[in-house]
């Protein structure tokens, strides 16, 4: 019998045989079946106090993310123990909020908003999406799932990731790509190699008027750097991440003009939780079934 620990109690009836699920979604105290957990979904929270708790799971096998992200998870998983990522579950509202940033962006929705507590009529002449370049920076399920949603926006898409392959460029292709770029998609893993991708240097290679939309990690972009380019009116951004989160109420963002910010809320929509609880039922459902599961992070 596999002892395992996941967040939802609606959840009990549907998994496999074979295993014994104790609740725990992050809040009160954990159950006391710590010492023989063997698989362990985290809560759907970037809270440090459930990855604390596997310090004392001796017999701790797997752990699965239901965030897209995991390296907040690295520091504190046990030698030995397998991490999965929880691959196809925010794809479909990260894309989503993606498209609609780039959308409301361009096409002044702000402005509007704001005209309408004015009760002002705002008439003028703003951006399509139909005729740009948008180039996508990362392309694994997230990217992928936006290339997919822009097919009907007319709009020229190229695609760069870690790895060239055939209709996707590599990173080393980026100095090229960028001065053709309007609207530049980030969606990449935050790593060593990505933090910080986005700085002076990578700005500055982007034509004026182009737009930066980060639905990735914050740290990804040097906050500084981008302030200072959007200060100048040259370029203009759209936020679902930052360097800090939350914003703190004095940061320049918030005041600086050509951005839009939205709360971190890419994956955090009504398809997300029929979407995670599938992942946990089936994930289980290989373990116990001695099969390969899914979407492993290479620690």
């Amino acid at each position: 019998m596999v002892r395992a620990w996941q967040p939802y109690a609606d959840l009990i009836d549907r998994l496999p045989r074979g295993v014994e699920a104790d609740i725990y979604d992050g809040t009160g105290s954990p159950p006391r079946s710590r010492a023989e957990v063997e698989f362990f979904v985290l809560p759907y929270t970037f809270d440090r106090a459930p990855l604390v708790l596997m310090t004392g799971m001796p017999k701790l096998a797997v752990v699965q993310t239901l965030t897209a992200g995991y390296e907040h998870v690295l520091p504190y998983l046990p030698a030995g123990v397998r991490l999965y990522r929880a691959g196809g579950v925010h794809d479909a509202s990260t894309a989503e909020l993606a498209v609609t940033l780039i959308l409301a962006s361009l096409r002044g929705i702000p402005d509007f908003v704001r005209a309408q507590e004015r009760a002002s009529w705002q008439h003028a002449r703003y951006d399509a999406l139909a005729d740009k370049a948008v180039l996508i920076v990362g392309y694994g399920g997230v990217g992928q799932a936006i290339d997919r949603r822009l097919a009907g926006f007319e709009c020229d898409v190229q695609r760069v990731a870690r790895h060239e392959r055939e209709g996707v460029a590599a990173m080393s292709a980026l100095p090229s790509l960028l001065p053709r770029t309007d609207v530049v998609v980030l969606t990449v893993p935050l790593t060593d190699q990505t933090r910080g991708l986005v700085g002076s240097e990578f700005l500055s290679l982007l034509p004026d008027g182009a737009l930066v939309v980060n639905v990735s990690r914050g740290p990804v972009v040097d906050t500084d750097a981008l302030v200072a380019e959007l200060r100048t009116g040259r370029l203009r951004a759209a936020l679902d991440v930052v360097d800090v989160e939350p914003l703190p109420a004095d940061h320049p963002l918030w005041s600086t003009p050509g951005v839009l910010l939205s709360p971190h809320v890419g994956g955090n929509s009504t398809a997300f939780l029929p979407r995670a609880q599938r992942l946990i039922v089936e994930q289980l459902q290989r373990y116990v079934s001695g099969e390969a599961l899914w979407y492993e992070v290479n620690t």
